[in-house]
């Protein structure tokens, strides 16, 4: 089935003897694999006589056109690339791989997530091969107290890897969303495995909304975008290698200075610096001003009876409408 997805993938026609020749089968085994790409939300248009296409081209990740646009600070960062056609999320995979080796640098992605998350339980949805899925192991030696702010700073990267390709408008909602126009486009999931006071290693996951098609995306209960409509045409690869280039950039960075090192970057694109929201974290709702983060990637928020510092986990920042 691969193959078969490999041979449609430049969204031209083609014949179902041709098909069956290249895979050494049928005409109506590959009629039998056609039916379960389907299965994978891959739309095949069949016309008779001329054959089968996917309704738009796919671009499919390639480990060698990635390494080879790495920024050259990146490369020697990089330990390990693997690229997935299925799996339940990378951050599965690669939470696996940290329990078992140690050391930073190795990035998972995956053309498909049956099983994709993002926080709080919510569903990340993956279909094959229109977005970016990745996860990135690195390993810290001071504990939780060492990553506080980790994951602002992502999104940091994430945002310089979009300005650096021309994707214009990218802002943060605290404390791991990536926004355009008020509408999600990035997401970020850390998972840490290993001693929460001592040597420990984090998984730092990220989705990127590249052409995800609308009929996939009915069961998003928020607002949406996606790289294609601010950026069209650009390369998956090309945009694959730029976010892994600056979250390993960034990584390394963090290791040695902290949040510190990014909190200015950060609040510079503050999406709701100044804008009263409401911070939902299950038990009950704050109002308040939000100010900026702390040293610790915190959320300053002004309230009636003053400031209170929000930190992450559970909670939720919403605008007051």
């Amino acid at each position: 089935m691969d193959r078969l997805i490999e041979l449609l993938a430049d969204g031209e026609f083609h014949g179902g003897d041709e098909l069956g020749a290249q895979l050494s089968v049928s005409r109506a085994a590959v009629w039998k694999q056609v039916q379960k790409l389907e299965q994978l939300g891959l739309e095949v248009l069949s016309v008779k006589g001329r054959g089968y296409r996917l309704s738009t081209p796919l671009e499919l990740l390639q480990e060698d056109s990635i390494r080879s646009q790495l920024l050259p600070e990146a490369q020697p960062l990089l330990r390990d690339l693997q690229v997935l056609e299925h799996t339940t999320s990378t951050n599965d995979v690669a939470s696996s791989l940290s329990a078992k080796i140690p050391g930073s640098g190795r990035v998972i992605l995956a053309e498909q997530q049956t099983a994709g998350r993002g926080r709080r339980g919510r569903q990340w949805v993956s279909p094959f091969g229109c977005n970016l899925y990745l996860s990135c192991i690195w390993e810290f030696f001071q504990g939780a107290a060492a990553l506080e702010g980790l994951s602002l700073a992502t999104g940091v990267a994430v945002v310089n890897a979009f300005e650096s390709l021309g994707i214009q408008g990218a802002k943060l909602k605290w404390p791991n969303d990536i926004l355009i126009g008020n509408a999600k486009v990035s997401g970020i999931l850390l998972e840490m495995t290993g001693d929460p006071s001592g040597r420990c290693q984090v998984v730092v996951g990220v989705g990127v909304n590249h052409k995800l098609p609308p009929a996939a995306a009915t069961s998003i209960d928020q607002a949406w975008t996606r790289i294609e409509d601010v950026r069209p045409g650009l390369s998956r690869n090309r945009l694959a290698a730029k976010v892994i280039s600056m979250l390993l950039i960034m990584l390394d960075r963090f290791q040695h200075q902290g949040f510190s090192a990014f909190r200015e970057q950060w609040e510079a694109r503050d999406q709701y610096r100044g804008a009263e929201v409401i911070i939902r974290t299950g038990a009950e709702d704050l109002v308040g001003i939000a100010d900026g983060v702390d040293a610790t990637g915190g959320l300053r928020l002004l309230t009636p009876q003053g400031p209170q510092i929000i930190k992450g986990g559970e909670m939720s920042l919403r605008p007051k409408l």
